[in-house]
């Protein structure tokens, strides 16, 4: 039994005994600590390899699949591809979800709206799209049960004729889920017990409510765990590495990228056999640096969100009104200890860093006031951020519009497409975050197909895999998740918020982060302990900025401040005063200078101009 134990840990990266052997990999890198639980086990965490090391597997090997793209959908193609059997590599141009997938609702869900518009509409597409996306819906709660976890949901109900009708819907959602449906049914409450559990809500004609559940996560560090996950199984991975040129054979086959490291400035190739475009928004972009003349197929559709104090929403208890006066949906969720607040797919432009305007903002809090007891006010806004979509447009109907004319977002494909192009590029399109994995699969899938010399594939297995964090060798308190807050309680000292905050988001990792913020690694770098708050309202410590350093690939301030923990997200104000320690920190692991400090503390500001809302640009002048 122990021979098997340690068989299936080994595969796993997580070594034992008081005598395993570690070093440090990197300058900044403090040597991993063995992590003694509770039941006597000693564990020396997964260490992933260095972005150094990673850079010289990706310019001096071959690879039988290099990914574009590390998004979740790019991140998932690697995880995918690792776990049958091929040698892959993945290339970021920016951060990890640095793109859509970390300005995402944080919903994982099948689409109850979509499941609505499948019967009105008689659309088979969309009713395929919700019954695909609730059985994806399964594997993320599964994948990551610290971090994604079942979120009961609020529809209030004003009319009584509106009771059966929703009632039903939520309870055929609830059927299409299947046995693997992870939450609780639906089911009707009463008025009262609908302001019993939002208290928020006007009680004004209220007739009752449907509480139905989908899930819930933080976008940016799932995203981050299944890259990583991905380099545990062998793929080589690497953020600020951007695409410049697909390279070609003689036969005109895609046979790899041309790149530049954004840190360096150094351009190299990755050699691969086949190439994987998972870009999001920016998949056209590249579809066109293999094939100039590829028609477009993304559109862009914003989401607009807007963080509000953690009293506008119950701490375990959503809020959706299926339809704004213009036809979108407005919901509230509980989300790292605030309320986020917001309304999807307005037609845009797609950019990097999308803004909101000061409009986005009025019109979601004039329908919130619609709704809740409580005015919402402007001054209430402690952060507002914009999120693209990439919605699939039909190649012939683009090409029957007029110049600058978009499709409504509402006629546009939930779906995803997977396109081979005539050099065998795999480009996978459109789809959302949950169904990111089922994305993965069809496009490696494609390029099984495409893609001539690639080995032989073992059949798909990530449906019922975990990441990294989820104790997936059954050996760190004995899979019993509640029993880490605790023991980062009771062993460590971390506060009640902090440790409840560091199990939800790194799962058994929790454990690393505790023990670089006990051992005082860095304890004269002059600031606060590790152990202490970066921010005095929220529960992030510094322990975290070196844990993000030393173990997450996190190379700018703004990867810290906005990704590995979410604090810009949640408050810019507190996220602009966090700056110049966690700068000061950073730079000390990596050896800024005082100038590098001050190029980081401008991208920053820079980056949290993005999250306040700005005046809409003015129409252009007939």
């Amino acid at each position: 039994m122990l021979r098997l134990l340690l068989r299936r840990a080994a595969a796993l990266g997580v070594s034992f005994g008081a005598g395993a052997s570690f070093c440090a990999s990197s300058p900044a890198r403090a040597p991993l600590t063995p992590i003694k639980c509770e039941d006597g086990t000693t564990v020396l965490p997964w260490d992933p390899p260095t972005r150094e090391a990673q850079l010289a597997r990706l310019e001096g090997e071959e690879f039988d699949l290099v990914v574009i793209g590390g998004g979740c959908v790019g991140a998932g193609v690697a995880w995918e591809a690792s776990t049958r059997g091929l040698k892959v590599a993945l290339v970021e141009a920016d951060d990890f979800s640095a793109g859509t997938s970390g300005r995402s609702t944080k919903l994982i869900h099948g689409g109850i709206r979509y499941l609505e518009a499948a019967f009105k509409n008689l659309d088979k597409s969309q009713y395929d799209l919700v019954v695909e996306a609730l059985e994806e819906r399964a594997h993320l709660l599964n994948a990551a049960p610290y971090m994604a976890h079942p979120l009961p949901t609020l529809i209030p109900i004003y009319t009584w004729w509106e009771v059966p009708y929703v009632w039903l819907g939520t309870k055929v959602y609830d059927l299409l889920a299947g046995s693997r449906r992870f939450v609780p049914a639906s089911h009707y409450i009463s008025a009262d017990e609908a302001m019993f559990l939002f208290p928020m809500l006007r009680p004004e004609k209220l007739k009752g409510g449907i509480v139905y559940y989908d899930g819930l996560h933080n976008d940016t560090r799932m995203n981050l765990m299944i890259a990583l996950t991905a380099a545990q199984g062998g793929a080589a991975i690497a953020n600020y590495v951007g695409v410049t040129g697909v390279l070609k054979d003689a036969g005109g086959r895609a046979r790899g990228v041309a790149v530049r490291d954004g840190l360096t400035g150094r351009a190299f190739s990755v050699r691969a056999r086949g190439v994987v475009n998972a870009t999001g928004c920016f998949g056209d972009a590249v579809r066109k640096m293999d094939r100039p003349d590829a028609p477009p197929l993304i559109q862009g559709a914003a989401g607009v969100h807007i963080i509000l104090p953690d009293h506008f929403s119950p701490a375990s208890m959503g809020l959706i009104v299926p339809k704004t006066r213009d036809g979108r949906v407005l919901f509230f969720l509980p989300w790292e200890g605030s309320t986020i607040c917001g309304t999807t797919d307005a037609p845009c432009d797609i950019t990097m860093e999308p803004r909101p305007f000061e409009e986005d903002v009025a019109f979601i809090l004039e329908e919130a006031n619609r709704f809740l007891s409580r005015p919402v006010r402007r001054s209430d806004v402690r952060a507002a951020w914009s999120g693209i979509r990439p919605l699939i447009v039909d190649p012939y109907k683009a090409a029957a519009q007029k110049p600058g004319e978009r499709v409504p977002s509402s006629a546009l494909a939930r779906t995803h497409v997977v396109e081979v192009s005539p050099s065998g590029m795999v480009s996978v399109l459109g789809g959302k975050w949950t169904t990111y994995r089922r994305m993965a699969e069809d496009a490696v899938d494609a390029a099984a197909a495409a893609v001539p010399g690639l080995p032989a594939l073992s059949p798909s297995v990530t449906q019922r895999l975990q990441v990294l964090g989820a104790d997936r060798a059954g050996v760190v308190l004995n899979r019993k998740y509640h029993r880490i807050p605790i023991t980062l309680r009771e062993t460590y000292g971390l506060e009640k918020e902090v440790a409840a905050h560091l199990a939800a988001n790194y799962g058994t990792r929790s454990l690393q982060v505790a023990e670089l913020a006990r051992s005082g690694e860095l304890a004269r770098w002059g600031g606060p302990a590790l152990s202490a708050r970066i921010s005095p309202r929220f529960p992030f410590i510094f322990a975290e900025v070196v844990f993000a350093v030393q173990h997450e690939y996190a190379v700018h301030a703004v990867d810290v401040l906005a990704r590995r923990t979410r604090l810009a997200f949640l408050n810019a104000a507190e996220a602009r005063a966090a700056v110049p320690a966690v700068v000061e920190l950073m730079g000390r692991l990596l050896g800024w200078s005082a100038a590098r400090r001050g190029e980081e503390e401008a991208a920053v500001a820079r980056f949290l101009d993005t999250m306040t809302a700005t005046p809409a640009p003015a129409a252009p002048v007939p």
